[in-house]
Parts: structure tokens; C-alpha cells; sequence
């Protein structure tokens, strides 16, 4: 195995969350939303996953099974926070997350540990043993070395790391969880301990030599040479330029501008960081010490560029005091092995790697006849089944109890109403999704081409595909299919929206009203689609509007933000607009003037705009069923250690879309761009 646990595309999370709580707009209404920014949701933002280390330490830093990482975010509003204790119960009566067998209670209802840990394999089993093999790897040499790394060990590392950086220990594990979703506990077990482990067991290996020291007493502390330098790809098109910098040596600056196409020198008329010994390509290095200032080199071919040099000056070398010779020794030889520690660790893993004997039983239908719980032999040494599932559930396991207490309110609900997600209902939610993203195949859906992308894509099976993405969508929609109805109205708006006249502008949108009545005033004052558009380069917060100098895309009616669209019609082309206050933000529009008309009759597109709104009303009506349903369940999450009181019993029910809502009318063509189980 390659060592690097593969993850699955974040985007992921995103389709699956948008699926169960976004209602999908036309392209008209994703154009002035451009405008305006992202409407406020109610929606819990994806999870992110983090990027996985190669290894996670093993004894002795092991914690009991059962145990959880701290974890990074705030709780929702209404959440108190579990305390948790060493004991077999927490301050306020809860069991303690070392001795709990359930890892969740929706309603009452409890979802087990062994529930989750399935869940968990069944997602991120295949991506998880790589990591956990590399793992045991270093782990077995360990034993058979005699290598210790103690929790000591670990806790000294992290402060010797911190403070590198200047920061506090605990501002450092601050950072690496708000930054790059990795939690105190996973530093120290998927990325110190390994760490210091491979250091460890190649440290034997490494010396210092007194030549080594002096080489890099020499590069650090020695004579360096400022140069100008010029890099071309091209030989032929090198000796033109040598030619021409020979012929006059003042230009070099202009010529390395012009010529070079090394750009961050180019940028600086070829000027570049003086160079030192022992650093960098030993021919360039050569050559350069071999120049006198105001001297121009030859051509030197290094690694397909072919590079000329002008010298500058020579800086001489710098004096180190006698009393600080002792402590840049040290310095200098820590790093230096360091590096060759490094280096050495990476060649001794890679070494472990290529001798090892690895069974991948897990992967093989075969091997797990002969093979019962076991995931993976190393060495003749197996992984069970049950520690993979462990470490699965350690590093997944609150991403996917998110999924699983959704799903647990999905499940409840359709119960409680007596409703069943069929398998036909499954098979039409994937059809319509292959649909809506172009996968067609003589002229109807292609389900096996959309299948097949979506889950390479995403790098998932079609039965995770299936219960993550189509299953609760199905179940949204089963739940709020009977509110739905496209009314006339509906349709005519829809039909105006997507096939009739749209106003061309210019904008400039604003987060200040002060400035906005300002900028207004100035564009009054000259009204030309050029002042206007240098006006939106200069002010519009809006990128693409800035960027177009105020050209957006043309503004449709019933879009979404009526008011925007009641100024713009009402414009004549040329005329200036008022200042359009929506949300918080301010808006300047200028009249280029109208497109015409689709020239389609009700008739034509009746089918198609039938079909679009209703997914359109009925994508809202899930998000507000989810939402209720979100907001009505009592949820008690011991791996996340927070409480979500639900509302009373007997919640009044979500009211039906009222007819023509802005979201209906909206929809059309674009929203099958737009919208599906992705």
C-alpha cells in the first residue's frame, strides 16, 4: 500500500447537504443572488474532512476504547455541553463517553456504537486500512527495536513545534483545528507519534561528519555572489541573448525583463537571492564563484534551462564571534541532522513498506471465507475487523453520526405517518438526477452512465451513493409531496421569468449607504457607460460586476428579489436608477436596455415548466420539512458531547407553498442545470 489514505471529494458533503436542505433557483436567480451575495440559510454547513496523515501512533499513547477526541465547533443554539469525567457517569447523570455503548439518542431512539462503527466501515473501511496498515508497520518495528515513544515524548515534540512558530501550545492546536480540521488528539497520534517513531528507529543511522559541518558553516556563513540572472528554454534563443548582453553589459537588467522566463526574476530585472555554496545546483554554483563583478557567464544548461549570469558583487564572508562558535556548531549540526533524519526516516518507511508481507482480506470476497474477522495480514500479524472498525469509527465516526441521526429523524417520521421510500421511488430519484446533469442515452435517462460518474467521481460505492444522497432525498419528497401544486400562476410567472424580455445593466453594489449616495451622486453627474463602469471597477464589492466594469447578466422577472426587479424594469436605457437598499447591501443600476422575448408560445414549454417548478417547490418544501423536523427532535449526541432540547410535542405543521411564490415562478430551463441527487 501506498501509505496515503485516500479521501473522498468534500464536495461530497456538500451535494448530500444541499440535497436535503437547498431549494434549487434558475439561472436567473443565481445571477442577481451574484449581485446580492448568499442568502441567509438555516442549514448546518457540511463537514469538512480532514486531510489524513499516513499513520496514527499506537501504544502507548492508546486510549480505551470508547473514549473521544475533543471536538472542534460550537454547539447550536439551545445546546448545553455534556461534562464529561473519568467516572462511569458524567456531572449531570449521562454515562461516560469511555463506557457508553450508544452514541446517540434521537427521540428517545438510540443509535448504538455497533451501529455506527458498520456505518463508519462501510464509508471509509477501504481508505482507512491503508493508513492503519502503515501504521502497524512502524508499530511492529517499534516492537522489534525496542523503540518507546512515550506520551513525554509526544508533549515535548508539540512544544518544540509551537514554539518554532512562536505560539503558544495551545494557540498551535488552536490553529491546526480551526485551520486545517485536525483535533489535539489526531496530531498527536496520526502525526507526532509516527513522526517521532521513524526518527527514532533511523536515528542509529545518523552522523554528523565534520566535512558536512563545514559545508554548512561555509553555505551560511561564507562568501556569497549577487547576481542578475537569465533563464530561457530555448538553447538558440539563449545564445541570441548571450550575444546581445555581451554586446552591451549595462542592459542585462532590461534584457533579463524582456527575455527571461523565469518570472520572479524577470519581475526584478533578473536580480535573484545571492548565491551561496552547497545550496543549490553545483554547476550554477561553480560558475558563479568563478565571475568577477560586472562579468557576464556563459551559458549553464541545468535541468532543461539554459541560464546566463551577470555578476554583481561578491559579499564577503561573515565573522562569527569565537564565544558564539560553540552554540552555531550545535545549531548547525542539529539541523543538518535533522535533515539526513528526515530523509532517513522517509527511506526506512518506504524500506518497511517494500519488505513487508500485506493481505489485503478485506478487499478480497475470497480471502474473507478463509479469513473471518480479519480486515488485513502484516507479517502474518492480522488486523481484525474489529479494530479497523474501531479506527474508522475514531476518525469518522461524528461526520457520519450527523448522517445517521438525520436519517434516524427521516426514519421516525415516515414511520409515524405510515409512509414507505420504495424501491421505485429510489429508482426514479436516480433516473431524474442522471437527467438534470445531461446523462441521457437515446433520448432518456442514462442511469448506469450517471451511477458510474457520480460514484468515481466521488469516489464512493452506489449503496453509500444510494443511502446518503438518494435515500433521504426520496424521503423529503415522499414526505412533502401532497403540498405541492403548480398553479397557473405559477406557469404564467415562470414563463415570463425564463422566455420573456430582461433588462441588460450595469451595476455597482455597495455594503455602505453613505458611499452608495455618494457614488450615485458622481454617476448623475456623468451618466456614460464608461464613467459607469470605471465607477463599478472602482467601488462595486460584487466581482464580477467590478471585474466587467458593471455589465451582469441581464435581470429576468420574478427572480427572486422583487424590489431589484421592479427598479429595473421601470429604466429606460441610459437611465440611471435610485439606490436600491436589499439586505444589507446597496445597489446602483444603469439601463443598457432589453433582450427580446423568447419567441415560444405556453404551449411549447407547458411540460418542461411544469415539471421544473414543481421540483422547484417541492426542493423548498424539503428544506422547510427538514428543518422542522431538525428543529422538533430532541437530539442527545455523546460523541459531539452536546444536547439538542427538541420543540414540544405537537409542533404546528409546516403550512403548504402558497401558490406563485417567487421560488416557483423562478424556475424553468436553468433549474435543470441546477438541480439533482449529487
Amino acid at each position: 500500500m501506498s501509505g496515503k489514505e485516500a479521501q473522498p471529494n468534500r464536495h461530497w458533503k456538500k451535494r448530500i447537504s444541499m440535497l436535503l436542505i437547498g431549494a434549487f433557483m434558475a439561472v436567473g436567480v443565481l445571477a442577481i443572488r451574484g449581485l446580492l451575495g448568499p442568502a441567509p440559510s438555516n442549514a448546518q454547513a457540511p463537514v469538512r474532512r480532514p486531510q489524513s496523515p499516513t499513520v496514527r501512533q499506537s501504544q502507548p499513547l492508546t486510549t480505551q476504547r470508547g473514549q473521544v477526541a475533543q471536538t472542534a465547533g460550537t454547539p447550536a443554539a439551545g445546546s448545553r455541553v455534556v461534562q464529561t469525567a473519568a467516572t462511569a457517569s458524567t456531572a449531570d447523570g449521562m454515562p461516560s463517553l469511555q463506557t457508553i455503548q450508544t452514541m446517540a439518542l434521537v427521540n428517545g431512539q438510540p443509535i448504538t456504537r455497533s451501529e455506527l462503527s458498520r456505518a463508519c466501515l462501510v464509508r471509509f473501511g477501504e481508505t482507512v486500512l491503508e493508513s492503519l496498515v502503515n501504521k502497524h508497520l512502524i508499530w511492529q518495528e517499534c516492537q522489534k527495536r525496542g523503540v518507546v515513544i512515550t506520551e513525554q515524548d509526544v508533549t515535548d515534540e508539540i512544544n518544540e513545534v509551537a514554539s518554532r512558530f512562536g505560539l503558544s501550545v495551545d494557540r498551535w492546536l488552536e490553529l491546526l483545528r480551526d485551520e486545517r480540521d485536525i483535533t489535539p488528539l489526531k496530531y498527536k497520534r496520526e502525526i507526532i507519534w509516527p513522526q517521532l517513531a521513524l526518527r527514532r528507529l533511523a536515528a542509529s543511522d545518523i552522523e554528523v561528519t565534520e566535512a558536512e559541518l563545514k559545508q554548512a558553516m561555509e553555505s551560511e556563513y561564507g562568501p556569497k555572489v549577487s547576481c542578475r540572472m537569465i533563464s530561457v528554454k530555448d538553447r538558440a534563443k539563449a545564445e541570441q541573448v548571450l550575444a546581445r548582453v555581451k554586446a552591451k553589459p549595462e542592459s542585462f537588467g532590461d534584457v533579463a525583463k524582456d527575455e527571461s522566463e523565469d518570472t520572479n526574476s524577470a519581475s526584478a530585472r533578473g536580480l535573484i537571492q545571492p548565491i551561496r555554496k552547497h545550496v543549490g545546483s553545483k554547476e550554477i554554483e561553480d560558475v558563479a564563484f568563478k565571475l568577477s563583478p560586472g562579468e557576464i557567464s556563459p551559458i549553464i544548461s541545468v535541468a532543461e534551462q539554459h541560464i546566463i549570469l551577470k555578476c554583481e558583487k561578491i559579499l564577503n564572508a561573515s565573522f562569527v564571534p569565537a564565544q558564539n562558535m560553540e552554540a552555531v556548531r550545535k545549531r548547525l549540526s542539529d539541523s543538518i541532522r535533522d535533515q539526513k533524519m528526515r530523509d532517513s526516516a522517509q527511506g526506512l518507511f518506504q524500506r518497511l513498506q517494500k519488505d513487508a508481507r500485506v493481505v489485503n482480506v478485506y478487499n478480497s470476497p475470497e480471502l474473507r471465507g478463509k479469513h473471518p474477522n480479519v480486515a488485513a495480514l502484516i507479517n502474518d500479524r492480522p488486523i481484525t475487523i474489529e479494530q479497523l472498525s474501531l479506527e474508522c469509527l475514531e476518525r469518522h465516526g461524528l461526520e457520519v453520526l450527523k448522517g445517521e441521526i438525520t436519517r434516524s429523524m427521516l426514519t421516525q417520521e415516515l414511520t409515524r405517518r405510515k409512509i414507505q421510500v420504495s424501491q421505485a421511488a429510489i429508482d426514479a430519484e436516480v433516473a431524474r438526477a442522471a437527467d438534470s446533469f445531461g446523462f441521457l442515452k437515446d433520448g432518456a435517462p442514462d442511469v448506469e452512465g450517471w451511477l458510474n460518474e457520480v460514484t468515481q467521481a466521488e469516489g464512493v460505492t452506489r449503496e453509500v451513493y444510494v443511502t446518503d444522497a438518494v435515500w433521504p432525498s426520496v424521503a423529503l419528497k415522499q414526505l412533502v409531496q401532497q403540498r405541492v401544486q403548480v398553479t397557473q400562476e405559477d406557469l404564467q410567472k415562470g414563463f415570463e421569468s425564463n422566455y420573456g424580455p430582461r433588462v441588460e445593466v450595469q451595476a455597482i453594489v455597495f455594503s455602505n449607504g453613505r458611499q452608495a449616495q455618494q457614488v450615485w451622486a458622481r454617476a448623475k453627474a456623468d451618466n456614460s457607460e464608461k464613467s459607469f463602469g470605471e465607477l463599478a471597477y472602482q467601488y462595486s464589492i460584487e466581482p464580477v460586476s467590478r471585474a466587467n466594469y458593471g455589465r451582469v447578466p441581464p435581470i429576468r422577472r420574478h427572480g427572486g428579489h422583487q424590489k431589484l426587479e421592479e427598479e429595473a424594469f421601470r429604466l429606460q436605457p441610459g437611465e440611471l436608477s435610485s439606490v436600491v437598499a436589499s439586505g444589507d447591501k446597496y445597489i446602483i443600476l444603469r439601463c443598457i436596455g432589453r433582450t427580446k422575448p423568447v419567441e415560444v408560445t405556453m404551449n411549447d414549454v407547458q411540460k418542461e415548466l411544469v415539471r421544473d417548478i414543481h421540483e422547484s417547490k417541492i426542493r423548498v418544501e424539503m428544506a422547510k420539512e427538514f428543518d422542522r423536523l431538525n428543529d422538533a427532535s430532541k437530539v442527545t449526541n455523546y460523541l459531539a458531547q452536546l444536547v439538542k432540547p427538541g420543540k414540544p410535542e405537537g409542533v404546528t405543521p409546516v403550512q403548504p407553498v402558497q401558490p406563485a411564490t417567487a421560488a416557483a415562478a423562478g424556475a424553468g430551463q436553468g433549474v435543470r442545470q441546477t438541480s439533482g441527487t449529487r
